[in-house]
């Protein structure tokens, strides 16, 4: 951030990865708060010096700038107060003759970072930290163990182990729901480097399951396994008998969607009301909530844990 852009943000209101500390005699205690928040959102800059008055920004300066920058600084990257080492970029400007310090910290590729214990996680919500509860923190472990991984390429893999049935399913899904795509028409292999199916000449964790060959899948992803039921009950314990029907075992995610989406659109009403015209939609919403669902569950499941089994069970009133 140049001296420029700093003064024009001074022009205008704290956001998601802008935050200002008056700082003039001592390090703000609530600092530890906006530095795990930028960590686990987007990012953003931590501006020592300015006060901010109403909707207006006052740079007040900081006194001894050399000490206020080594405490911090050390105490983020000591690995002591934090769960891990923190290094962000560091900037000093003079504005009317004050001396003003801005630190920017990255988004964390390991989350969640907290200081003192996990309790102490924030997240960053508009212009301010928020403390985020149980679920936000679960959510970030669950990335830490497989967001990161599945942007990772893996070597002695190509686009020879995608399912050309798969991906050619997909591609005509993006024609016919989303016509507007810019690389609809690419050719496979460049298709898949722009929309990030191959990197560096190899397939990531997230392809191999989106569209791997089974024994690609297996061989990289041996527990994966989605299973889908159909019981003759309102709960499992009180069927008469175990299930009507179940899924059989499919390739990839792509091949458990397209199954499944199928076998949803057996159990949903679409009703037809005509209009003044005599023609009406029909109403969807049915299979629009279960695809919801449906894809929720394949996205967030953690496919690395040691048994990556995905259960649906259609309880039957």
């Amino acid at each position: 951030m140049t001296k420029e852009e700093l003064l024009q943000r001074l022009t205008d209101i704290e956001w998601d990865d802008f935050e200002v500390k008056e700082a003039q005699n001592k390090m703000p205690n609530n600092v530890w708060e906006t530095v795990s928040a930028f960590s686990n959102t987007s990012g953003g800059w931590i501006v020592f010096g300015v006060k901010q008055k109403g909707k207006r920004f006052e740079v007040q300066g900081v006194e001894n700038g050399e000490k206020t920058e080594s405490d911090f600084l050390n105490i983020l990257r000591n690995g002591q107060k934090f769960n891990t080492k923190i290094h962000p970029k560091c900037k000093k400007y003079y504005i009317d003759g004050k001396l003003v310090l801005a630190f920017f910290v990255e988004s964390s590729k390991v989350k969640p970072i907290y200081f003192g214990n996990p309790i102490n996680t924030f997240i960053r919500s508009g212009s301010g930290d928020r403390q985020a509860d149980e679920s936000e923190i679960s959510a970030m472990m669950r990335d830490q163990a497989f967001g990161v991984r599945s942007e990772m390429a893996v070597d002695g893999t190509s686009l020879d182990d995608i399912k050309a049935e798969s991906l050619n399913s997909y591609r005509n899904h993006i024609v016919n729901f989303n016509p507007e795509f810019p690389f609809k028409s690419l050719p496979h292999e460049e298709f898949c480097e722009n929309i990030g199916i191959i990197k560096d000449g190899k397939l990531t964790y997230a392809s191999i399951l989106m569209f791997g060959k089974r024994l690609c899948v297996q061989r990289h992803v041996n527990n994966f396994w989605i299973d889908y039921l159909e019981i003759p009950g309102t709960s499992y314990t009180d069927a008469a008998t175990r299930y009507t029907y179940r899924m059989p075992e499919q390739d990839n995610l792509w091949d458990y969607y397209e199954t499944l989406i199928q076998r949803l659109r057996l159990h949903v009403d679409a009703p037809f009301t005509a209009g003044p015209n005599g023609f009406s939609p029909d109403d969807n919403s049915q299979l629009y909530a279960l695809r919801e669902g449906l894809v929720n569950m394949e996205a967030h499941a953690d496919t690395t844990a040691l048994s990556s089994r995905i259960q649906a069970v259609s309880c039957e009133t």
